[in-house]
């Protein structure tokens, strides 16, 4: 009993060893400097030569779009005003620009509130600013708003494009303000995110798939399209949990991808899709949006089928308001290996005439 403890105890402290070790080398990686500037100041630095992408702050691609509703920037500066704690803006040294690496949503809303582009709403605790801009408020407030500051960590030059992208998925994966797709913007960037950014800009796609414009600002265009080339290819490896799934198939074809391939089965699918189904991915005329369990469905379906008999003419499509077809695209099933592989298998072997 004695021999069995010791032994543990070494176990034990050679792992503890490589830990630590481990925490030391990965530290030196990350080098940066706390600073403290007023709003002002990071306004100007953010607005200055914007037009010409020369601000000394500025927004990297891999950045998500401006999300933030009225209510939600107004309650920002609400914030800001009542001198309440403001999380750290994240920076990272380029060279003669700075990267924001997070909060641009804070940078942007304080930039249009000093030059008189947003107009206060919703606020609960100074209710009297509802209804006014910047510009409202008497001198001595606005200088001292001015005044207030933010603190920001910069990292230095040594933090890498890896160790960015890093702390961008830290702080925004497993958010409520973050979608699945806006974080793989930031996490993933590359040659096969661009490819999926391009994608998302096919108008024949656009018309067939309406997206509303605030699925379209969280990126669900890109994460319509990344769905249909990760099933098409991998439908049947799937698991439960989609978004470890596209994560995987992402990273995946971060180190190679044949892109003229996926595009011409892209394109293929789209073009059977635009000329069989009276209302695309949609489900009736009027509609203004479409569901991604049926967007699935109907896309890898006709893949799969196009893959069978590329000059597939199919019987007609009367399966498409049927009892079963809804079954197979409730939403309720979206996890579920079974009725993933169900509701494509569906589309596919009607389209090819399958009893």
């Amino acid at each position: 009993m004695v021999f069995k403890k010791v032994q543990k105890t070494i176990v034990t402290t050679d792992k503890k060893q490589v830990a630590e070790e481990e925490i030391l080398n990965e530290q030196k990686i990350v080098n940066y400097d706390t600073r403290e500037y007023p709003v002002e100041v990071i306004v100007q630095k953010y607005v200055e030569g914007k037009e010409d992408d020369e601000n000394e702050l500025f927004v990297p691609n891999y950045q998500r779009e401006f999300t933030w509703d009225k209510k939600r920037r107004s309650k920002f500066v609400e914030s800001v005003m009542l001198g309440l704690p403001i999380p750290y803006i994240f920076t990272a040294d380029r060279g003669e620009r700075f990267e924001i690496v997070d909060g641009s949503q804070r940078i942007r809303t304080l930039a249009d509130f000093l030059n008189n582009k947003l107009t206060l709403e919703g606020l609960e605790k100074l209710k009297s600013l509802n209804g006014l801009t910047y510009g409202d408020l008497i001198l001595s407030r606005q200088r001292r708003f001015n005044r207030k500051t933010l603190r920001m960590i910069e990292l230095t030059e040594k933090a890498d494009a890896n160790v960015r992208r890093d702390i961008f998925e830290r702080i925004n994966t497993g958010s409520d303000i973050l979608k699945d797709m806006e974080v793989r913007k930031g996490v993933f960037a590359g040659p096969f995110y661009d490819f999926i950014s391009e994608c998302a800009k096919n108008e024949k796609f656009l018309k067939l798939c309406p997206i509303s414009k605030i699925r379209a600002d969280r990126e669900e265009v890109g994460e319509l399209i990344l769905r249909f080339f990760a099933y098409s290819e991998n439908y049947l490896k799937f698991e439960h949990r989609v978004n470890t799934f596209l994560d995987n198939y992402i990273k995946e074809k971060k180190a190679h991808f044949e892109s003229d391939a996926l595009q011409q089965n892209f394109e293929n699918m789209l073009d059977f899709v635009e000329k069989y189904f009276p209302y695309g991915f949609k489900k009736s005329e009027k509609a203004t949006t479409t569901p991604r369990v049926r967007f699935e469905a109907i896309s890898v379906g006709v893949h799969l089928a196009l893959q069978k008999k590329p000059d597939l003419v199919p019987p007609e499509i009367d399966w498409l308001d049927s009892e079963e077809f809804k079954v197979h695209t409730r939403s309720d099933g979206s996890n579920s290996r079974p009725k993933v592989k169900a509701r494509i298998e569906f589309v596919r072997d009607k389209l090819l005439d399958k009893k």
